[in-house]
């Protein structure tokens, strides 16, 4: 589930920047080509060190929206492909 932001200053609720760092583990496979493809990425640590808003520019009034699930993740759920 993907976390969602609201800037309290503006109403945006859909541009941010966010800046993050993740520690993965992932399976790369390379082909006979020598193209890269990633399988397997297991986040094992993630942390967001800021969160701004791209319509008013400024962090200090974005505000984590609690319990709620972007309405992409909720289609992926409940496609059949997904089951």
């Amino acid at each position: 589930m993907a976390t969602r932001y609201r800037c309290s200053a503006c109403g945006n609720l859909t541009r941010f920047d966010v800046t993050s760092t993740k520690t993965t583990k992932a399976f790369h496979h390379y082909t006979i080509g020598g193209e890269l493809v990633v399988e397997d990425e297991e986040i094992i640590e993630a942390s967001v060190h800021e969160v701004a808003c791209r319509w008013c520019g400024h962090g200090r009034s974005v505000e984590v929206l609690e319990g709620e699930e972007s309405p992409g993740a909720a289609r992926a759920a409940d496609s059949p492909s997904a089951r």
